[in-house]
């Protein structure tokens, strides 16, 4: 079953005992193991949100993580967090060499970190403002908005582009 929050119905979810987010079907069953999964993630990321059951079957549909009440708002949120890992770059910091592999270490939102980068066709331009980054072990990076980027940054990352 498919449903569409509102202010007036939204998705009830708890946290069992194990720390396994649980929704509470129409009849008022707990459905144990459910997972978040974003539409679009990099795009609309606060959109188009589906709870999918423990067998792969979609449970219930948020349109906008805006339209839930905080505490549910927040358990959709670190569920979404719990399974995606996509840190965002904010800076560049030292490029080992312009030709590839060369290692990147960099800032993201969840500290400074190092990577292999294989080779320029492991950074894709997703949208004007948006690019992709694959290291060497399949980790990817997101950098949103490169043209805000310090300068120092700006400069290591154009001679990859």
């Amino acid at each position: 079953m498919t449903t569409t929050p509102s202010p007036t119905s939204q998705p009830v979810l708890r946290r069992n005992a194990a720390g396994r987010l649980e929704w509470r079907d129409p009849s008022g069953q707990w459905v144990s193991g459910v997972v978040a999964v974003r539409a679009f993630p990099i795009q609309a990321p606060r959109h188009h949100i589906a709870l999918m059951g423990p067998d792969g079957r979609e449970v219930a549909f948020i349109d906008s993580l805006d339209t839930l009440d905080a505490a549910t708002r927040a358990l959709v949120e670190q569920a979404l967090q719990e399974r995606e890992f996509t840190p965002v770059i904010q800076r560049l910091l030292e490029v080992s060499s312009f030709a590839t592999p060369s290692t990147w270490t960099v800032q993201t939102d969840r500290g400074v970190t190092r990577f292999v980068l294989k080779g320029e066709e492991d950074i894709r331009r997703l949208s004007r403002d948006v690019l992709l980054i694959q290291d060497s072990h399949g980790v990817q990076y997101l950098i949103r908005r490169p043209l805000e980027l310090d300068r120092h940054s700006r400069r290591l990352l154009d001679r990859f582009l």
